[in-house]
């Protein structure tokens, strides 16, 4: 099977990690934790879960011309991510972000977004493909917002599937110019309840989503597993058993997972447990990118 191509557009972070006993509340210092600097970013997390599923996958980003950029690209390039198009910003710091995790996987993430909210529509626009070649378009929220819309927008019109994971979610929520051009959302239960707070039930809110414009409402939901609602019905999939290191860049891998799983022609309930699998075993492992499982590992656990 040739591989499907998926074009990824979003962050790049460094994280900084932290590994504590208990998370910290505000005005607390915990100590006794272990450091770690690891890759991460939820764009450039999902363009490594796209690309270790078997995707062709090419990531737009923007970097900054420090040692956190270098290594960046270096190390997409080392996993076959094509970086043609990614935007390097002279004299710019490239991202970063602060996390603590605790022992039971759970996480506090803070981000200094550097390099990453330069890619404003004009950088953007001068790197943007031909949507015509590329399947589906993963997103999320950590670039300009105009950003997002314009990508949207232009592979709406060619015809691409449009992915978004709305996450971080903003203070404003999300407008309907960027949901009417959205195919796949997949938020998780928090992040679909603030697009419509005055709905009661998920299947409620979902409804409620879908008349702006997504399709597909797929609802991320942890251990208990995703949620996904359509014009035909509801389909829900349960969880993975697995032993949980780190949930960090789980949403994330599940998103790339689908986009691949899908722009294969799987069917939506194969696509989701072929996410979901995959999604279950990035928590086995610490780190965001670090964690993505391979197809190899993803097909293994799914069995024949």
């Amino acid at each position: 099977m040739s591989r499907p191509k998926i074009m990824v557009i979003g962050s790049t972070n460094t994280d900084m990690v932290v590994d504590l006993p208990v998370l910290p509340v505000a005005g607390q210092t915990v100590l006794g934790g272990r450091f770690r600097l690891t890759p991460g970013g939820k764009g450039a997390n999902q363009a490594m879960a796209a690309a270790r599923a078997g995707g062709a996958v090419t990531f737009i980003t923007a970097l900054g011309d420090d040692t956190f950029g270098v290594e960046s690209r270096e190390r997409f390039t080392r996993e076959g991510i094509d970086t043609g198009k990614i935007v390097t910003c002279a004299g710019m710091p490239s991202g970063v972000a602060l996390i603590m995790v605790d022992t039971h996987g759970e996480n506090l993430i803070a981000v200094a977004s550097g390099a990453n909210m330069a890619l404003t529509p004009e950088r953007l626009q001068a790197v943007l493909p031909d949507f015509h070649a590329v399947p589906v378009l993963v997103m999320q929220l950590e670039i300009p917002l105009e950003s997002i819309i314009l990508a949207a927008e232009a592979a709406a019109a060619q015809g691409s599937t449009v992915l978004l994971n709305p996450a971080p979610m903003p203070p404003a929520g999300l407008p309907d110019t960027l949901l009417r051009h959205v195919d796949i959302l997949t938020p998780n239960e928090g992040e679909l309840r603030e697009l419509a707070p005055g709905a009661k039930s998920l299947e409620e809110v979902a409804t409620q989503v879908r008349m702006r414009g997504p399709k597909i409402v797929v609802v991320t939901q942890g251990k208990h597993g995703a949620t996904a609602f359509t014009a035909d019905g509801t389909t829900h999939l349960p969880a993975v058993t697995v032993p949980t290191v780190d949930t960090v860049g789980a949403g994330d891998c599940f998103s790339g997972c689908l986009a691949v799983a899908l722009a294969e022609g799987r069917p939506l309930p194969a696509a989701l447990r072929f996410a979901i699998t995959a999604a279950g075993l990035s928590t086995t492992r610490p780190g965001a990118q670090d964690s993505m499982p391979t197809r190899d590992e993803i097909e293994e656990f799914l069995g024949p």
